[in-house]
């Protein structure tokens, strides 16, 4: 028997005036995927990110995330949930341990707790003599790194990665997705959007999204084999157009 679905969308829409920034979409994923929600800066990716995590209401439609509603129980998916944005979430005027300190204590943490993750996530990250650095100081790759551990503090089961990694060098984006398999490794489902498409390669399931709507949905293996074509770029070019060209101005 096939276990509920962590994050489940059907005919889920958000629409701001006359604006539809997605389209009725239906999704369902299983927990410990790492699931990829992939499309052109615009396609709707953040909007469809940003209401499974209960920061914005839909329009019509129903969802659920870790069996709650996201209309109804948003509070309750944000306390499960673990979330990396776009802009990594940090502040940058606030030192490393005073990001994971400011943290833990909304996920509601106890002095404790927060002390002794604080000094296990910095030896992990090797930020040890870097704790009372500000955060700007930090290379943009451990900038990316410290925010997905501090998205991880209280150990949610499902983890929301928008973007993760904008604006970083492939070899610390090859890093980052090595840390994503060992999260999905440990049980926990990753929910990822982005528009690289050699990323698209990692994931083990993954959506198309174009102007608001899934337009495709599977493995990439099982996409390549469909279309007969290489690579997930060459499937998006085949069904988008060139990403550079297709690329809205809005919301991800």
């Amino acid at each position: 028997m096939q276990p509920e679905p962590v994050v489940y969308a059907e005919n889920l829409s958000k629409r701001f005036g006359s604006f539809t920034a997605v389209d009725g979409i239906s999704v369902s994923v299983q927990p410990g995927e790492i699931f990829g929600f992939l499309g052109a800066n615009g396609a709707g990716k953040t909007t469809a990110i940003r209401m499974f995590c209960g920061l914005l209401p839909p329009s019509s439609g129903i969802a659920r995330v870790a069996g709650f509603d996201v209309r109804t129980e948003a509070r309750k998916i944000k306390q499960t949930i673990g979330y990396m944005s776009q802009k990594f979430s940090l502040y940058e005027d606030l030192t490393v341990a005073q990001n994971i300190e400011f943290y833990g204590g909304i996920y509601g943490l106890s002095r404790a707790e927060i002390t002794s993750k604080t000094d296990h996530m910095l030896e992990e990250l090797s930020l040890t003599d870097r704790r009372d650095a500000l955060t700007r100081s930090l290379p943009l790759g451990w900038k990316q790194r410290l925010a997905l551990s501090v998205a991880m503090l209280h150990d949610p089961s499902i983890v929301f990665l928008d973007e993760p990694t904008g604006g970083v060098d492939p070899i610390s984006r090859r890093n980052f997705w090595r840390i994503i398999y060992d999260i999905a490794a440990s049980g926990k489902t990753v929910f990822v959007t982005t528009h690289y498409m050699d990323e698209a390669e990692y994931c083990g399931r993954l959506s198309i999204m174009y102007q608001g709507r899934i337009i495709e949905l599977g493995k990439p293996g099982e996409l390549k084999e469909k279309y007969g074509l290489k690579s997930m770029q060459e499937i998006f070019v085949h069904l988008v157009g060139d990403p550079e060209k297709s690329s809205p101005k809005g919301n991800g």
